[in-house]
């Protein structure tokens, strides 16, 4: 048993020997004073004094997709109605204001203007409510100087619904004139 004793306090002073060798500190290495200093030369700043490379000029393609891209941002609004109504809201009218002003901005840029409905009632019916709604748009966008010339009125009635559902969040979304650049 004194054995057992003495070979286990042995082995236990080894491990505490090992554990603290591996955990003694570590010398940390001394950079020289002189390995600190850097030099700079004038070739490092001379990029600084370098005027910057002019701008690729836009070709005439390049920039009307970018017109046509911040026109269509413009543009892209939609506006909604109430059940069987074709009766612009106070809302659509900021909508549309904010429209007449891109459309003058972007003159090169006609529009179309597409009504929807939602899926209550006949075809022909919503067809007709999708044309008033649409032209009912085109005649505010008129009144703030946009000539008819650059509208384009198409209905598609309930035939192209935004949202498939069939409740009454579904009929709000898809009662609606969309506006689509044409050119």
């Amino acid at each position: 048993m004194n054995a057992k004793r003495i070979w286990g306090s042995i082995l236990m002073m080894c491990m505490l020997v090992a554990l603290g060798a591996g955990c003694a500190k570590k010398s940390a290495d001394v950079m020289p004073a002189s390995a600190t200093k850097v030099e700079i030369s004038d070739k490092d700043t001379d990029w600084q004094n370098q005027p910057a490379p002019a701008p690729r000029a836009l070709t005439e393609d390049e920039l009307r997709a970018q017109q046509r891209e911040a026109a269509q941002r413009e543009l892209g609004n939609m506006i909604f109605f109430a059940f069987d109504s074709f009766e612009l809201t106070p809302e659509s009218r900021e909508v549309l204001n904010a429209k007449a002003e891109a459309m003058k901005k972007y003159s090169l840029f006609n529009i179309v203007v597409e009504g929807h409905c939602d899926e209550r009632g006949t075809s022909e019916y919503n067809l007709a409510l999708g044309e008033r709604r649409a032209k009912a748009s085109q005649e505010f966008l008129n009144q703030l100087g946009i000539p008819d010339s650059r509208i384009t009125i198409v209905s598609y009635g309930k035939e192209r619904p935004m949202d498939p559902g069939h409740n009454e969040a579904a009929w709000s979304k898809n009662r609606r004139d969309e506006f689509k650049l044409q050119n």
